[in-house]
C-alpha cells in the first residue's frame, strides 16, 4: 500500500486530492496548517498532521510522524491579486516564503529518503498564470514561475536516482477558497488609477468560458504520481489545457 503526502489539504485542490487517493486505496497523509475535523472520511488510511511549510521544525515533525512516504504532493499555496504597484511587498515575501520556499523546504526534506530507497515522486501544484502571462497576478505568477523552473532542474538530478518530479498546472477555479487565502482584500489592491483597467478583467473571471474543477486538479495531480514517463507538465482543467495547447 502506498502513502501519500498532500500539503494544503484544508480546502480545495489538497481535500479533493487527499479524497480522491485515499478512494484509490492509497494511505494519505493530509496536512495543514490548523487541522480540521471531519473534513476526510473515517479511515484508518488517513492521518490528518499539522504543517506549517514556512517553518523547518514544523517540516521536520511532519515527516518524522508520516514515515515512510511515496509522493509528497506540494499544493499549499498563498493568492493574490491585484495591481502590483499596490501590494506591499511584505505580502510579496510571504507569498513567496509559502508558494516558493515552502515548496522548496519540503521537497528537499524528502528528497533524502526517496533517494536512499531509489524510488518517489514530488509533484508540484502550480498556476495556469505560468502558461500565458495573466494581468494583475504578477507576483503571484512570479512565486509560481519560480517553481516551474525549479522542478525542471530538479527532475533532471534527481531521475538518476530513480526519483520523478512533476508539475500539475491548474487553471481557473472560483468555487476554491483562493481568492480567500489572504489577509488583504483584492477591492484594496486595485487603486483608483487602475479601476478602468481592473474591472472588465475582474468582469471576465465572473464569468469564465471554462474553469477548472477540484476534481480535476486531483485527477491530473493522481496523474502525475503514477505516469513513470519523463513527463514534466499536467495542465488540469478545461482552462489549463486550452491555454497549454494554444502555447
Amino acid at each position: 500500500m502506498k502513502t501519500v503526502l498532500i500539503t494544503g489539504s484544508s480546502s480545495g485542490y489538497g481535500l479533493e486530492t487527499a479524497r480522491h487517493f485515499h478512494a484509490q486505496g492509497w494511505t494519505v497523509v493530509a496536512t495543514m496548517r490548523t487541522p480540521r475535523a471531519g473534513i476526510l472520511p473515517a479511515s484508518d488510511r488517513i492521518r490528518v498532521l499539522p504543517l506549517d511549510v514556512t517553518d523547518a521544525s514544523s517540516i521536520a515533525a511532519a515527516l518524522e510522524a508520516s514515515g515512510s512516504v511515496d509522493v509528497l504532493v506540494n499544493n499549499a499555496g498563498i493568492g493574490v491579486a491585484g495591481a502590483f504597484e499596490a501590494t506591499p511587498m511584505s505580502h510579496i515575501r510571504k507569498v513567496f516564503e509559502t508558494n516558493t520556499f515552502g515548496v522548496m523546504a519540503m521537497t528537499q526534506a524528502i528528497i533524502p529518503q526517496f533517494r536512499i530507497r531509489g524510488s518517489g515522486v514530488v509533484v508540484n501544484v502550480t498556476s495556469s498564470a505560468t502558461l500565458v502571462p495573466m494581468p494583475l497576478a504578477a507576483a503571484y505568477t512570479a512565486s509560481k514561475m519560480a517553481i516551474e523552473g525549479f522542478t525542471g532542474s530538479l527532475a533532471h538530478e534527481l531521475q538518476a536516482f530513480g526519483v520523478r518530479v512533476k508539475l500539475v498546472e491548474p487553471g481557473y477555479a472560483p468555487s476554491t477558497r483562493f481568492a480567500h487565502n489572504t489577509e488583504l482584500r483584492v477591492e484594496d489592491m486595485i487603486p483608483e488609477a487602475y479601476a478602468s483597467f481592473a474591472q472588465p478583467i475582474f468582469a471576465g473571471f465572473a464569468n469564465p468560458a471554462m474553469v477548472t474543477k477540484e476534481t480535476d486538479v486531483a485527477e491530473a495531480v493522481w496523474h502525475a504520481a503514477n505516469d513513470t514517463s519523463a513527463r514534466l507538465r499536467y495542465p488540469a482543467g478545461a482552462d489549463a489545457v486550452a491555454l497549454a495547447r494554444a502555447g
